[in-house]
């Protein structure tokens, strides 16, 4: 992070801006909307900077810049077009240890100015760090466009109340649910109507008698690691809960959405290692729970494909505990599309299997002839360390030596690794290549067409088909 995004109350404090043109206005416009009390420096002046001298809102001063000008100042602009006097300005600033904006010139400038949506008292700032300010100003088009008007309104209405809630509600974690329950309610919607006399009784209403918040299970599917695979009711559910309860599979940067507030709860799942027994994590879901937490189960990939999803809600179910299911994009469609893997293709696949790598406690082995038909994907979970019983089995299943294979590895993160090959050699490419979880196996005549449709990350690490495919008819 090269700036630290921070909101100053400028009421009534001094700022000193180096230049009087059409940059240097729009600068001080910003300024004066925040109640800076402006002093600007220059030898010619814009109407605009002349009229706000006559109705007391800057001080003008024609002539050259001065250091001693500096004195007193909370900030400082340099908003001229002679570099040479910007630069100036820049280096007497930085010698009193003060925050100077140089404009458009990104370098020397201790303090930016970012693309402002406001809706007061909300505000949202954005920026680039002076790199792509253009790119700024349209993230900030779009937010405008989401953002609705009345958020403004119901923010001032809420802040009235914020002492009297403290007041009869004890505990940060008390009064946030009431607050949440508020933003659920009928009090919104009243806003949006500019219905604020309403509003503002049926708040009242909740206040006086505030409902106890009931724990909820959120179980949600968080995909294989892009945080841009999340579902908008992943995000929405994330940012809610009091608690999340997550695994190692979950990328760094979906973690980064949690609320930051949220207690985090790693009960991490990793191949051949398993820090929290499932049977401690479903208690630890129902304690949670009971305790009136709304707690997010954030799982990689679907909580319903080999996530255990089904057996943490059961577990559930006893206690009459409340429980949403969001489903995520699974490993196999995830990775297998960033990996330019179709799972089906009505020349090569007209079905495909998910199964995993793992077997059951009691070592009943899979269907392997099911498993090893052409014309079929097999998509393998967790199959890294079984890789050569896997090669082994499928050969004897009758699944041909020469079938290609991909090793998806990270799949769908910038670190995203695909290894490439022929069944008879899955193990050794496990091996050669020095895979780690997590890792997806894709066998099948499918992976053919990657060399052809891959699009995302590097380029595989391919070991060369034994023959070109031959199209079904």
């Amino acid at each position: 992070m090269q700036y630290l995004p921070l909101f100053v109350k400028l009421t009534d404090k001094p700022v000193l801006i180096i230049g009087g043109g059409s940059v240097a206005l729009r600068k001080a416009g910003t300024l004066l909307g925040a109640g800076a009390r402006l002093t600007v420096v220059a030898k010619q002046f814009t109407n605009d900077f002349v009229q706000w001298q006559q109705q007391g809102k800057a001080t003008l001063i024609h002539g050259s810049f001065d250091p001693v000008q500096l004195d007193g100042m909370l900030l400082v602009i340099a908003a001229t077009d002679d570099d040479q006097l910007n630069d100036t300005v820049y280096q007497a600033a930085t010698a009193r240890n003060m925050l100077v904006n140089t404009v458009d010139d990104q370098p020397k400038c201790s303090f930016i100015f970012p693309s402002i949506i406001d809706r007061s008292p909300i505000l949202i700032a954005i920026s680039s760090f002076g790199t792509a300010p253009v790119l700024a100003r349209r993230l900030r088009e779009k937010l405008e466009a989401l953002l609705p008007q009345h958020l403004g309104p119901l923010a001032q209405l809420v802040g009235r109340f914020r002492s009297k809630v403290k007041a009869k509600i004890s505990g940060f974690a008390a009064r946030r649910q009431f607050w949440e329950q508020v933003f659920d309610s009928d009090v919104v919607r009243d806003v949006q109507a500019n219905q604020l006399q309403q509003a503002e009784q049926r708040l009242e209403q909740l206040l006086a008698q505030p409902q106890q918040q009931a724990g909820e299970v959120y179980v949600v599917g968080a995909g294989p690691g892009d945080p841009e695979l999340l579902t908008l009711k992943a995000l929405q559910l994330m940012q809610q809960a009091d608690v999340v309860v997550y695994d190692y599979l979950v990328s760094d940067e979906i973690m980064q959405l949690v609320r930051r507030d949220a207690e985090r709860i790693c009960v991490g799942k990793r191949a051949g290692d398993h820090s929290v027994p499932q049977q401690d994590t479903n208690q630890l879901l129902i304690a949670l729970a009971l305790a009136g937490k709304k707690v997010c189960r954030l799982k990689g990939g679907d909580p319903f494909i080999f996530g255990r999803g089904g057996e943490e809600i059961q577990a559930l179910l006893p206690h009459n505990i409340a429980f949403q299911v969001v489903p995520g994009v699974t490993a196999a469609a995830g990775c297998a599309a960033y990996a330019g893997i179709p799972l089906t293709h009505r020349d090569y696949a007209q079905s495909v299997q998910f199964v995993t790598g793992h077997c059951r406690p009691d070592g009943t082995e899979p269907d392997w002839h099911s498993m090893s038909k052409s014309n079929q994907t097999l998509v393998i979970y967790m199959g890294l360390m079984k890789a050569a019983h896997i090669q082994q089995q499928l050969t004897i299943a009758g699944r041909s030596g020469k079938t290609p294979v991909a090793i998806i590895e990270n799949g769908t993160r910038r670190e995203q690794r695909i290894v490439t090959g022929q069944l008879d050699n899955l193990a050794a490419l496990v091996q050669q290549h020095q895979v780690s979880s997590p890792a997806l196996l894709v066998i099948g005549e499918v992976v053919s067409l990657q060399q052809d449709l891959h699009w995302f990350g590097q380029k595989p690490q391919s070991a060369v088909f034994g023959q070109a495919l031959t199209r079904m008819e």
